[in-house]
């Protein structure tokens, strides 16, 4: 496990995919992710674009654990006090007016682009592609530079954090504000995007996330503080395209989800601590088929694996980081006096007010996660 700081807390941010391979597990590694900060002062919010790399296996040992076979106690010290082997971070800033709610990044074309949602109540689109060239390059830069969104809109009538890029149509963006409206951007020519001043309604309260289909170009889902998840189709027209609906999800707030690449499955997290996992062959009958009580506070994200149809991460206000599958059960004759799920796999711990996660597509097994604290990058061997 690595730890990173960028200043102002990062309560929001994404994995840069790059051209250095897929399946990579041989180490050192290097990632590179972009950030937007929550600093005090408005006017102090950069847009961080970052390149981990120099990333070892790091083994924390109990002081009674005894060493492997071919270790010794001074290698075991060596290796973490070697200088070689410490971590860096390289960064190219921008500012930012107004501290980033939420941020997402894809490669259109030959241009990265990234997203992010202010909380002025301004969606602003950026290209980074420069910035991440200098970072391949090795040439970080810690002073902040201004520099110019490609395109903005101030159509929303409130701030918001719901935010997705269409996986399947290039430059095609999502955003849900906290006045309960949807907004579909398409891509026109020379960079600008055409936002449909039409909002997609049927949500009665803030829309919290929203997340495009996998595989269907016209259907997304969103979350609401309504306790609703909804299903829509964005060639209807918008205030008739909600086609699906669990009205009563959660308890409470329904604040992220995440829909699964190789299933029918969505994964939600709400305000009451639990996680969902909601069939949509069967979504009609508002009826989930797997819920877990974990968490002792609200979830704040959930990613499904991006390979493992049955596994996900999930953060809670708890400062817990969890992995599940929902391929384990029960074994058969084991106590029932156990509080702790089968399906959850690791807890991760050590973080404070854990915010987002994401995990690393091309690096398997590895999850990034954002806090207040700082950032956490770690690998089990649990997937």
């Amino acid at each position: 496990m690595e730890t990173a700081c960028a200043g102002s807390p990062c309560l929001s941010f994404d994995v840069i995919r790059d051209n250095l391979g897929d399946n990579r597990v041989d180490f050192p590694l290097t990632m590179f992710l972009i950030a937007g900060t929550q600093a005090e002062r408005a006017l102090a919010n950069n847009i961080i674009v970052m390149k981990m790399h120099n990333l070892h296996k790091t083994i924390k040992k109990d002081k009674d654990e005894p060493l492997e076979d071919d270790e010794s106690e001074s290698e075991s010290d060596s290796d973490e006090e070697d200088p070689e082997k410490q971590p860096e971070l390289d960064c190219f800033l921008f500012k930012h007016i107004g501290g980033v709610n939420r941020i997402r990044t894809v490669a259109v074309d030959d241009k990265q682009l990234a997203a992010s949602w202010s909380e002025t109540g301004t969606v602003n689109i950026w290209n980074i592609t420069d910035a991440l060239q200098q970072l391949s390059r090795g040439e970080g830069e810690k002073k902040p530079k201004a520099q110019e969104a490609l395109f903005s809109f101030k159509g929303h009538q409130a701030e918001g954090f719901a935010i997705d890029w269409s996986p399947t149509c290039a430059g095609v963006l999502l955003t849900g504000d906290c006045k309960k409206n949807i907004h579909v951007w398409q891509p026109r020519p020379e960079g600008k995007w055409h936002v449909d001043q039409r909002p997609f309604t049927a949500h009665t309260a803030s829309v919290e996330d929203v997340q495009w289909s996998p595989n269907e170009a016209s259907v997304f889902a969103s979350c609401s503080v309504d306790k609703s998840i909804r299903v829509w189709d964005s060639r209807a027209a918008p205030n008739k395209a909600c086609m699906l609906s669990t009205e009563d999800a959660h308890s409470s707030d329904v604040n992220v989800i995440s829909w699964n690449r190789n299933e029918p499955f969505i994964v939600s997290g709400g305000d009451d601590g639990m996680l969902k996992v909601w069939d949509l062959r069967q979504f009609q009958n508002g009826k989930s088929v797997a819920a877990f009580k974990h968490h002792s506070a609200p979830i704040t994200s959930v990613e499904w694996h991006p390979t493992d149809g049955t596994v996900f991460a999930a953060s809670g206000a708890d400062d817990q980081v969890t992995l599940w599958d929902l391929a384990i059960e029960r074994d058969v004759g084991s106590s029932d006096d156990i509080d702790v799920p089968p399906q959850l796999l690791f807890i991760h711990q050590g973080q404070k007010d854990v915010k987002e996660l994401h995990w690393h597509a091309q690096i398997p097994g590895t999850v990034i996660s954002t806090a207040n604290s700082g950032f956490n990058v770690f690998r089990t061997i649990s997937v």
